[in-house]
């Protein structure tokens, strides 16, 4: 990738979970700036791992950074804590929608500005979340447990909106939503990506959706970083075509099942 305004650098990371499990390969990714950057890959490729390393969550699952560098617009982060990564502009939206469920859905909002005081600046990002998504607006007052998958993951998105985000960590946004909602919430990061300048990257499964929006994408792989270039680029490659976006319909075929797995995959080599 060029290197023109990259403002985070994850440069040969190894990750170990329990001191023994070594789970992250030596990854390397840049994120330039208001670009919307896919990490792809299956279950278990270690995408998820890879977003908690930069967002300092590993602790939480025994896990730890113990090669390699993060760096955001220059400074080493490694040690910071989630709270001081929020104070510069970096939030990750779990995987699976993690909403407060005996909140409302305005209430759940408002949890996502804890690192706000002013009152005026609160009140203007929750008219820019509901801006965003006006589905949340008519639901603000139901109980997110009451609210679809949908709502719930919007909420999540939105709840990382209110503390004015630079960089966004979306962990499988589309899993288990209707293939029209995961449409709605891509089209979202789009505008926000593009109105607010809000710079994304994304953990996904659904390789096709994710190259429909992204510029650029990171191919993953039991820990470590297979194949990447711009997303024109990898949903045009043949390799990709088969292994990641299925063959002939909208079947995803399943590379460990493909009988020329590792000869067909010449990355792999």
């Amino acid at each position: 990738m060029e290197p023109k305004n990259i403002v985070l650098n994850v440069n040969g990371i190894e990750v170990i979970y329990n001191h023994v499990i070594l789970v992250l390969k030596g990854v390397s990714l840049q994120l330039p700036e208001k670009g919307i950057v896919a990490l792809l890959g299956g279950n278990g490729a270690g995408k998820t791992t890879t977003l908690r390393a930069i967002s300092n969550l590993l602790k939480g699952e025994r896990g730890e950074v113990t090669k390699g560098s993060i760096e955001l617009r220059g400074e080493q982060i490694q040690n910071l804590s989630p709270a001081e990564l929020v104070q510069r502009g970096v939030v990750q939206v779990m995987e699976g929608r993690h909403c407060f469920a005996h909140l409302t859905i305005e209430e759940n909002l408002m949890t996502g500005s804890y690192t706000r005081t002013d009152k005026g600046e609160i009140a203007a990002n929750l008219e820019k979340v509901y801006n965003y998504f006006p589905r949340l607006k008519t639901r603000r007052t139901s109980q997110a447990a009451y609210t679809s998958g949908g709502e719930q993951q919007m909420c999540a998105i939105g709840r990382a909106i209110m503390s004015n985000p630079n960089i966004v960590l979306l962990d499988e946004p589309s899993m288990g939503l209707a293939p029209q909602i995961v449409e709605e919430v891509f089209n979202i990061v789009k505008d926000l990506n593009t109105k607010e300048g809000t710079t994304f990257l994304l953990a996904e499964q659904n390789t096709n959706m994710a190259l429909k929006y992204a510029d650029y994408g990171y191919i993953m792989e039991s820990g470590r970083i297979v194949m990447d270039g711009s997303a024109s680029d990898l949903a045009s490659n043949e390799d990709v075509k088969e292994f990641y976006l299925g063959v002939g319909g909208d079947q995803r075929k399943s590379f460990k099942d493909a009988k020329s797995y590792k000869r067909r995959k010449r990355w792999l080599a």
